[in-house]
Formats: structure tokens, C-alpha cells, sequence
């Protein structure tokens, strides 16, 4: 459940005496992937194909998957610098003098990270080509509107915010950083990345919540789950979180994934966390870099209800084939006796074989979910498992 807090106050940016005006550019359609991804097309140099990029504030630059970039036969050259993910550390490969296509408007002069997004192609069940992030957002005023699905982009310049929303000013360091208060066993103050690119609604370091004692001596109620992301999976802790305020907006209730940050993704104590877009596609946005201002405007998902279901199942599609690729101890999945390596089949007769559409019934909270698997030794299997709340 959400529950505004206040009634925001309009912010309006005038333009100034003899400043131009924000400039409209493009439009840029795109869809949402699980957890509310951005997914848009893009082509890059002079090859004609468009391909898949996610649109991720919480990306320092702009990447290429390692097998797109082999398949377009384009040789990156190693770095000295490394990038570090919830489930790894590698090193940075990178492609000089790189441009970049986008409906009408084109970066150049790019230095794109190359990187292995097999995973997040496997967990959304279609290629990943790469990911879009600080070097598109720095360069423009972005309008991420998810009611249309649609982003406008306009070259820099003065521009008048639309009433009924709310200012906020991160910090920027090529990913923007901002306030957000936790309220649990107590009230705590911390700056969070503003990630689009998280397909969920609060990330939380160990240490964050060990050292800020966010839920107190009493033992809250928490299951073990995993999360993929850059450099693999990781194994999480999954919760509810009593509030979170952004600005002047309050969220009650929210699911909370708290995980140990070996490889330092959130620079503690510099950062407590993060805010990903299953909780951000509830505003519609406008992104303002050169300001370091971001603006939210409740759309309507803003009161869609948070999803509280626990399986403990993770699905990928490997080979062309959806498979189990984990299964939790004392999960739901474990019960219903699914094993990593089935083939599913079907999920209450739907045979589609469409990842979106099985994530979404593996999460449905209610009647027993029916699943046709095939074992690895070739037998089928149907099974009964019942999805519950994390609450």
C-alpha cells in the first residue's frame, strides 16, 4: 500500500533573461521489462539492425553486451579500470570513438564499456545489447513518462516543470545520489542511488542496516532469496520495510532486499543503498542533470500495490528453453519439489513459453500454481506450489 504523505508543491523553473529554452528533440518509445525495467532501441556506428538497451540512471556510462559487440565483430581494448556489481568484479573493456543512434539524435565520440550481459538476457528471456546510462542522461533534459511509455528529449537549456510534482536535488557523480528517510525501529536519514536500471524497490547494504540498526533487536521477518545483476547472482535477504519517504512522498510496506556488498557497490557509508525502478515507475520523471535536478510527478501506477508473493524460484531462458536456475531452502518452490535444471513446460496451461508472463504467474498469490516440468532425465513432472507473502 502507498500512501501520500503530503500534497507536494508545485516547482516551476522560469527561464531566465536572454536563456534559451530546453529544446525538443526526439521522442523515444519504449516497454517495461519485469520490475519495471526501460527497454528502447538503439543502432550503433553504421550498422542498420536496432538493438535492445536497457535505460539505466544507475549506469556511469553507456555499455555493449561482449556478444553483441563479437557478433558486429567491433575489438575492445582493456582497461586498467574495473567494474564492480552486486555479484562480481570485472575489468573494464572499452570501445574508443563509439556512436550511438537514438530516433533522430546521435552521441558520438563515445567510449562504451564492453561487458557480459548473458544473464540479464536470460532472466528477460530476450537479448540484452547493452545498457544506456550517464553518457545519454548528461547530455540531454530526459522526460521518462511511463504512462505513455514514452521518453522526450530536448537539448539543455531553461525549462518550466508541470505543477503537481515534486523537486528533488541529488548529488551527482555520473550516477545521482539523494536523501531518503527509513522509518522501522527508527528514523534514519541516507542517500540512496536512483537506480532505473534495478528491477525492484529498495536495495540495502548488510552494513547499512547492521550499523544505522534500521530494524532493530527484534528479528524481522526475512527470506533468502537471489538477485542477478553485473558480475552473477548473489544471495539477498527479502523483507518489508515499515516507510520510505522520497521528498514528500511516503511508501508504507515496501519490499526490501538487504544483501552483503563484498565487492563495494554502495560505497558505505557514503551510501546506504538503493531506490530501483519498481518503486521510481510510480512518478513519472524529468531528468535534469545540468541542474542536478529531478522532478516526480505521481502517474498512474503511483497507488498499484507493492508485491508481497515469495516462491523462492529463479527462472532464466537458457538454450532457448525456460529452466529453474534456483530454488531457495524452505521455499515454496522447494515444497512443491522443483529442482534446478527442470524444463517448465507450462504454468496453469499457458504453454507461450514467454518469460514475462511465467513471472508473473509464479508470483500469483491465491490458488495453488500448477507447473508442467521436464527432469533431466527426461520424465515429466506436474506440480502444486503455493506462492506465499513475504508480510
Amino acid at each position: 500500500m502507498l500512501l501520500l504523505n503530503t500534497q507536494p508543491a508545485s516547482v516551476q523553473a522560469q527561464e531566465g533573461a536572454g536563456l534559451p529554452g530546453a529544446r525538443y528533440l526526439t521522442t523515444i518509445r519504449f516497454r517495461l521489462l519485469d520490475g519495471g525495467i526501460i527497454l528502447g532501441k538503439a543502432r550503433i556506428g553504421t550498422f542498420t539492425d536496432s538493438l535492445n538497451f536497457i535505460f539505466d540512471t544507475g549506469c556511469g556510462g553507456i555499455s555493449l553486451d561482449s556478444t553483441t559487440a563479437d557478433h558486429l565483430q567491433l575489438l575492445p581494448r582493456t582497461s586498467d579500470l574495473f567494474i564492480h556489481g552486486i555479484g562480481g568484479v570485472r575489468p573494464q573493456r572499452l570501445l574508443d570513438n563509439f556512436t550511438l543512434h537514438l530516433d533522430g539524435i546521435s552521441l558520438d565520440s563515445l567510449a562504451v564499456q564492453v561487458s557480459n550481459y548473458d544473464i540479464l538476457s536470460s532472466v528477460y528471456g530476450e537479448k540484452i545489447d547493452g545498457i544506456i546510462g550517464y553518457g545519454f542522461f548528461s547530455r540531454y533534459l530526459v522526460k521518462v513518462d511511463y504512462d505513455s511509455l514514452k521518453m522526450e528529449v530536448y537539448a539543455k537549456g531553461e525549462f518550466s516543470y508541470p505543477k503537481g510534482g515534486f523537486l528533488l536535488r541529488p548529488q551527482l557523480s555520473h550516477l545521482p545520489m539523494l536523501e531518503g528517510r527509513l522509518n522501522d525501529a527508527r528514523d534514519i536519514q541516507s542517500r540512496f542511488y536512483f537506480d532505473t536500471g534495478a528491477g525492484l524497490c529498495l536495495l540495502l547494504s548488510s552494513v547499512f542496516t547492521a550499523d544505522s540498526v534500521v530494524f532493530g533487536p527484534k528479528k524481522k521477518k526475512a527470506v533468502r532469496t537471489e538477485a542477478a545483476g553485473l558480475g552473477g547472482r548473489a544471495s539477498m535477504q527479502l523483507t518489508t520495510l515499515r516507510n520510505f519517504s522520497l521528498g514528500p512522498f511516503r511508501f508504507r510496506q515496501i519490499p526490501t532486499y538487504i544483501f552483503d556488498d563484498s565487492y563495494d557497490v554502495t560505497n558505505y557509508p557514503q551510501l546506504g543503498g538503493l531506490i530501483g525502478n519498481d518503486l521510481l515507475r510510480r512518478f513519472n520523471l524529468i531528468l535534469n542533470y545540468e541542474r542536478s535536478e529531478i522532478y516526480l510527478v505521481p502517474n498512474a501506477n503511483f497507488n498499484q500495490p507493492f508485491d508481497y508473493s515469495y516462491s523462492g524460484i529463479m527462472i532464466a531462458r537458457l538454450e532457448g528453453k525456460i529452466r529453474v536456475v534456483g530454488v531457495m531452502e524452505d521455499s515454496p518452490a522447494k515444497k512443491a519439489g522443483l529442482q534446478e535444471g527442470d524444463i517448465i513446460l507450462a504454468i496453469n496451461g499457458d504453454t507461450g513459453q514467454d518469460m514475462s508472463t511465467y513471472q508473473s504467474l509464479l508470483r500469483s498469490m491465491g490458488p495453488r500454481v500448477k507447473i508442467l516440468v521436464r527432469r533431466n532425465d527426461g520424465t515429466d513432472a506436474r506440480l502444486f506450489m503455493k506462492v506465499r507473502s513475504i508480510l
